[in-house]
């Protein structure tokens, strides 16, 4: 089991950053074996300025092209999280370092506004976020979600946005605003319903009696929700499928998705680590599960497979999903974003 020290975190291991050319080894010449980390991991914030806000992805497998990301690095601790890798690049590792090194994107804000003011920039509904959830806790002190939020209501700004925690609630006001100018979407994403499943696999995520207590508040202000059942791990949370989209449909949720776990680059080595101390004994079961998903490797690339799946494993998945969309939320849909109401001036576009 893991250790008391990383209580409250996914990952318990700092596996090798491939983009460092530097690696910290411990050897002592007594040939005792002390661990690395002696003290409980704490979470540091780092400040770093934006060049550019909206960040461009070209995969055939998201709905938008342009997501704005104010935190990179979480401290949900979502084991399976795919935003891992990308910290690598900051230098920092996937594992523990992801969950604990922070970059707060503080300019972000007024580098939005900027690329909203542009005369080149031609208005698409934006992902908020894309990458890492735009409400983990630290959101609670900076409020750049908050005011990403303001400037889309002050523009016209269509956004939609994706979270596991309840701080969503928070910014209620400004979403009710944006709901009544169809400016805005929002998914809650419920993987499983069990609490002591999510205590070591989203550690620092809300319940999933809370987001579909948000579903239903939400809904009765009249903001357009939707639940993404995302990632479906086999072994893990397969069956909590169908009860997840009946017990949305029944807050008033519009739409669901889902995505089958992949466990890419680096999270392959953290994702079964954690799996051999919190579940040795399915370890064998949920990876040779995932990697039939995948065309026999958990590491998987491919447009299209790597979100859905492929093979008999991935064609159940589909149809109890289907079958649960159609009885639970029949005839229901997000309403359509209204692209005309944006202004590249903002406010001043009223006295043009």
């Amino acid at each position: 089991m893991k250790n008391e020290l990383f209580k409250g975190r996914g990952a318990s291991i700092q596996p090798k950053n491939p983009y460092s050319k530097t690696d910290t080894v411990q050897e002592y010449l007594e040939g005792i074996d002390e661990p690395a980390i002696t003290e409980k991991p704490a979470t540091a914030y780092l400040f770093i300025q934006a060049k550019s806000a909206l960040s461009k992805n070209d995969s055939p497998d998201l709905r938008l092209s342009y997501s704005v990301n104010p935190y990179s690095g979480c401290e949900h601790g979502c084991i399976y999280c795919y935003a891992r890798n990308s910290h690598q690049y900051w230098g920092f590792d996937a594992g523990l370092g992801f969950e604990t090194k922070i970059l707060v994107k503080s300019n972000i804000v007024e580098q939005l506004e900027k690329e909203f003011k542009s005369k080149r920039y031609k208005p698409q509904p934006i992902m908020l976020s894309g990458n890492t959830d735009c409400y983990q806790p630290l959101e609670k002190k900076f409020q750049l979600t908050r005011g990403i939020l303001k400037l889309c209501l002050k523009y016209g700004h269509p956004i939609s946005m994706v979270t596991k925690n309840a701080l969503i609630e928070r910014d209620a006001d400004v979403l009710r605003q944006l709901a009544n100018k169809r400016l805005v979407h929002v998914y809650f994403s419920i993987n499983h319903l069990d609490r002591e499943l999510k205590l070591k696999m989203e550690p620092r995520t809300a319940t999933a009696e809370k987001k579909l207590e948000l579903i239903d508040k939400f809904s009765g202000y009249g903001i357009p929700c939707g639940v993404m059942v995302a990632p479906i791990i086999p072994g893990l949370n397969l069956s909590d499928i169908h009860k997840i989209i009946r017990l949305a449909g029944e807050a008033g949720a519009l739409a669901a998705g889902y995505t089958v776990v992949r466990l890419n680059g680096t999270i392959k080595e953290i994702f079964e680590n954690w799996l051999k101390e919190n579940f040795p004994d399915r370890y064998a079961k949920v990876m040779h599960q995932v990697a039939s998903l995948h065309g026999g490797r958990a590491n998987d690339s491919e447009w299209g497979r790597r979100i859905k799946g492929t093979g008999p494993l991935a064609t159940t998945i589909e149809k109890l999903f289907r079958t649960s969309v159609k009885k639970y939320l029949k005839d229901r849909e997000m309403p359509d974003f209204d692209m005309t109401v944006f202004k590249s001036r903002g406010q001043l576009g009223l006295f043009s």
